[in-house]
């Protein structure tokens, strides 16, 4: 019974890094040669994109991004349908998601 147990939670921890690792390797398979983290290309940066939409939002654009565009007011489109496994759509769009800003929530001090 222990032996379970450790498993279980040995497969658990190895499927977190799992996880963020096949965001980054759907993101070097499909996205890369008109995507950046965080720098402009040919399409935009994840950072930028990770600011303004939604998680459904990613994910409609990359399975539908004709009619995102046009949802939109996209005058034009360049980016082309991807279809993709489930778990491929979930992890590229949480890895896309990971480039949002931090919220600056210091607090300014007063200057005398």
């Amino acid at each position: 019974m222990q032996k379970i147990s450790i498993l279980f939670f040995v497969t658990i921890l190895l499927n977190s890094p799992l996880c963020a690792k096949s965001g980054k390797k759907v993101f070097e398979t499909y996205c890369w040669g008109c995507h950046h983290q965080t720098a402009v290309a040919f399409g935009p940066p994840f950072e930028e994109i990770a600011s303004k939409r939604s998680a459904e939002e990613i994910q409609a654009m990359i399975t539908d991004p004709a009619s995102v565009s046009k949802h939109f007011g996209y005058k034009r489109n360049a980016m082309p349908a991807f279809t993709l496994k489930p778990d491929e759509l979930k992890a590229i769009t949480e890895y896309i998601l990971s480039f949002k800003p931090a919220k600056n929530n210091s607090i300014k001090k007063e200057s005398k």
